[in-house]
């Protein structure tokens, strides 16, 4: 069991500058499924999940919720398929300090898992190809709850379901958007916000984070260890 739990967002946390394919595999999926044009255009994409920005793509069009909640399996089957298809290799594109600091975090034995808005082959496949494939054992992805909140919930349970944390661990989620500040307060555990996306000044303030950090070259191992660490 390890003393400590973190939990990443990936877009503006882990990797950026990945979000062409992301978006084309969702005007993809709109289009595969109900035949019309879909666009992100206009939506406020930053910290949503991959299901409220179909939904918000389709309403646009004047889709009704009932057809879009019975058409999501499908939609998130071809925005997936899309994307492991077309999704090159996305070298560079690490936010500062990634590779670094999960090796840390390997190697004193931290426990790792994602919570993030991608469908969870999305999700998977841009790590995979950004470089980052098989540094985390498992996840909470955008199709698996209503909320980040829940994402994170889901998450934690997994782990101590699992036994890869102590009863005590301190558990962190570390994200670069309001959504992932006020997911890691809902569930009482650590919040740490790096301005590594695009949040716009201020608003990551404005959530109260614990740490604000300009990106995780900077985060202090000290803040994320449970008790008897460090």
């Amino acid at each position: 069991m390890s003393p400590d739990l973190v939990l990443f967002d990936i877009d503006g946390t882990l990797v950026r500058k990945t979000g062409l394919w992301h978006r084309q595999s969702l005007c993809h999926a709109v289009h595969q499924v109900f035949g019309v044009e879909g666009t992100t255009e206009g939506i406020p994409v930053h910290g949503m999940l991959d299901p409220q920005i179909l939904t918000l793509m389709l309403q646009a069009l004047g889709t009704a919720d009932r057809q879009i909640q019975i058409a999501m399996p499908e939609m998130v089957r071809a925005a997936e398929d899309f994307y492991l298809e077309h999704t090159p290799e996305l070298p560079n594109c690490h936010c500062p300090g990634v590779p670094e600091l999960l090796n840390a975090l390997a190697a004193q034995g931290t426990a790792l898992a994602l919570v993030t808005g991608n469908f969870t082959r999305i999700g998977w496949r841009k790590l995979e190809r950004a470089g980052l494939g098989g540094r985390f054992p498992f996840g909470a992805f955008g199709e698996m709850a209503p909320t980040r909140g829940g994402l994170a919930k889901l998450a934690i349970e997994r782990a101590r379901a699992e036994n890869r944390i102590a009863p005590d661990a301190r558990i962190s989620l570390i994200g670069d958007a309001p959504q992932d500040v006020r997911a890691a307060q809902e569930n009482g555990i650590q919040a740490i916000a790096v301005r590594t996306g695009v949040t716009p000044p201020g608003d990551l303030e404005a959530c109260n984070p614990d740490h604000i950090l300009p990106d995780l070259t900077h985060l202090d191992l000290a803040i994320i260890s449970g008790p008897g660490r460090l």
